[in-house]
């Protein structure tokens, strides 16, 4: 029996659950389960649909249980960012965790920095100022539902509340804990005082935990439900997403100072490991974020609206029964002559009715010709992607001792030569690409070595 190490992968359009072991020195992943992640809206919000998602991890990990072959060693979870479920006493789920792309958080950045100011807190906080972020979601729970947050024992952010429910202890991993601007980005642990000036209670956010510890063995009655041995343990992982992926990115240590990394999916998180925060008026005007990162430093990142767009616009041409295969699409894009160019991170590209109209509308807007067919709309955004990174890249190279000489790319827009060399046109940098899987591998690997089955990652190939 192979001692495997299972990865609850959560992104933005699915989940899956992932099994790793390591054979002669060489760490193999394999698909167990994958499903669907959506969002529903249900009265005035869009939720995610943590019941079924819950569900669907535990159908995952029994299915690995049933494998003759693998001894299930250990879980790890991680999720996107920001959005959390509350708790209460008796560990009941008081309410869904609300999808970041929900509306009611429209301004709340913008009203928080009326009262506050912006350089002291990022001088704190470290993090992007945006509206998705939790402190935000907050703000506005606060003024709709104020009872909910008055009697949650627990605020456990999503990767969190899906290893409470396997282990029943509850605390935040530090990774996940860093994109809520609510962690001091100095002392790496919760910013009491603002979380008292913003009228919530300190008690409600569970201690701190770095990624490597163990959260706590699986619950005995999860454990007979799915078939698994009870000494099986529940370990923080990089639990957000870009941390485990940003581990798993090869990246030679003598060349860490200088090779920054892509994670490129629905979002695109560019960053680079760094010991310290940079936490100075400039780095807040360029609008970066000292993310924790697995080493229990930081990442100086850029959010950056990623794959987002194109996917968006895909599945509105497959509604219409268009062709949509990369292997089509692509061909198309490498013949564009389009030289439109847009904003990708504008807000009219969050969540629009039509994807495709919100590019024609935005383009007529700056006095540029619209991208037409499916060729020059997907160069359009390929290329305004590209040319995002090389401006994300020299804002960073502003405030780094040294500049970034090359890029890797990790993720599955690693396998986009297109826009692989876009962006080595754009921002003039060498650029390599990581493994496709790099998330699953990054979560793997923290769990490998938290259970003594490697000293690092260096230890194996992958």
């Amino acid at each position: 029996m192979k001692n495997t190490f299972l990865a609850a992968d959560f992104g933005g359009g699915s989940g899956r659950v992932m099994a790793g072991y390591i054979v002669e020195g060489t760490l193999q992943i394999e698909e167990i389960h994958r499903f669907r992640n959506r969002q529903v809206r249900i009265g005035n919000h869009v939720y995610w649909d943590f019941p079924s998602l819950f569900a669907d991890m535990k159908e995952g990990i029994r299915r690995a249980a049933q494998r003759p072959d693998l001894r299930i060693r250990s879980i790890g979870v991680d999720t996107w960012g920001v959005d959390f479920g509350l708790v209460d006493p008796k560990g009941n789920l008081l309410s869904l965790p609300v999808c970041y792309r929900d509306s009611r958080t429209e301004g709340c950045c913008e009203a928080f920095m009326r009262k506050n100011d912006a350089d002291a807190h990022y001088a704190e906080a470290g993090i992007q100022m945006m509206d998705i972020n939790t402190i935000y979601q907050l703000q506005a729970m606060l003024e709709e539902q104020p009872e909910i947050l008055g009697i949650a024992r627990h605020l456990l952010f999503t990767p969190d509340l899906f290893s409470f429910y396997l282990c029943g202890n509850a605390s935040c991993e530090y990774t996940i804990a860093s994109t809520s601007e609510l962690l001091d980005a100095r002392t790496r642990l919760w910013n009491e005082s603002l979380i008292r000036r913003l009228g919530l209670r300190p008690e409600m956010f569970p201690p701190i935990v770095m990624p490597g510890e163990k959260r706590g063995r699986i619950l005995p009655e999860v454990a007979k439900e799915l078939g698994l041995p009870d000494d099986v343990e529940v370990i923080a992982v990089g639990s957000h997403d870009t941390q485990s992926a940003s581990f798993a990115a090869p990246i030679p240590t003598e060349e860490s100072a200088t090779t920054a990394f892509l994670s490129s999916g629905t979002w695109s998180l560019l960053g680079i490991d760094l010991p310290n925060a940079i936490l100075t008026p400039e780095a807040r005007l360029g609008g970066l974020s000292n993310e924790g990162s697995v080493h229990g430093g930081v990442n100086l990142l850029q959010n950056i609206t990623g794959l987002w767009i194109l996917q968006r616009l895909m599945a509105e041409w497959e509604e219409r029964g268009i062709d949509c295969r990369f292997e089509r699409i692509l061909p198309l894009a490498e013949a564009s002559e389009n030289a439109a160019v847009i904003d990708v991170d504008d807000p009219v590209f969050a969540n629009p009715a039509s994807m495709e109209q919100a590019i024609v509308e935005y383009c007529r807007r700056k006095g540029s010709t619209p991208p037409q067919g499916e060729g020059e709309m997907v160069y359009c955004v390929l290329n305004s992607l590209a040319i995002r990174y090389a401006k994300g890249i020299a804002d960073m190279n502003r405030l780094l001792p040294q500049p970034i000489r090359k890029l890797c790319i990790i993720g599955g827009g690693s396998r986009n030569q297109i826009l692989n060399r876009l962006t080595a046109k754009h921002a003039q940098i060498e650029v390599t690409t990581g493994p496709v899987e790099a998330t699953a591998i990054g979560n793997i690997l923290v769990q490998a070595i938290a259970t003594g089955e490697i000293n690092s990652k260096n230890d194996v190939k992958y």
